[in-house]
């Protein structure tokens, strides 16, 4: 199973980021996407799961999403805390930086930023799903 992990966005999807994504089984938005219409664009190619970051509007959109995926237990939210729930992968946004570290075994990741990033790249990420095993990539835009 192919996820593509997006980012704050704020208002802006790239039309490469659509179409380097568009093979995805499913796309995951950690947050901060700012404009409606980007989700509706998202849903169009593939299942999407989304949370609301601390500068999206939309009072209807989930704070979190937990769930488990062959046997891996998955948690999205777009802060990062430093007390996570019970999971095994904590994936989130806000920080503009992409991420890779496992603390007190649970495994924290961040594709980075869309739109502003800050010290890296626009980068999007790649979350591989194979017979429970999980594998992650960074993809910068340029």
């Amino acid at each position: 199973m192919r996820i593509a992990v997006i980012s704050d966005t704020h208002n802006r999807l790239p039309d490469t980021v659509i179409e380097r994504i568009r093979d995805a089984d499913e796309i995951w938005h950690l947050g901060d996407v700012c404009d409606e219409r980007i989700i509706v664009s998202l849903g169009k190619l593939a299942p999407l799961r989304h949370v609301r970051g601390n500068c999206d509007p939309e009072p209807d959109w989930p704070l979190t999403l937990s769930f488990e995926l062959q046997g891996i237990r998955f948690h999205l939210e777009h802060i990062p805390t430093s007390y996570p729930p019970d999971c095994d992968v904590f994936l989130h946004g806000h920080t503009h930086v992409a991420r890779d570290e496992t603390i007190k075994g649970v495994r924290f990741l961040n594709p980075g930023c869309i739109s502003r990033p800050k010290s890296q790249p626009p980068s999007f990420a790649w979350l591989i799903l194979e017979n429970g095993t999980l594998s992650w990539k960074v993809m910068p835009l340029q």
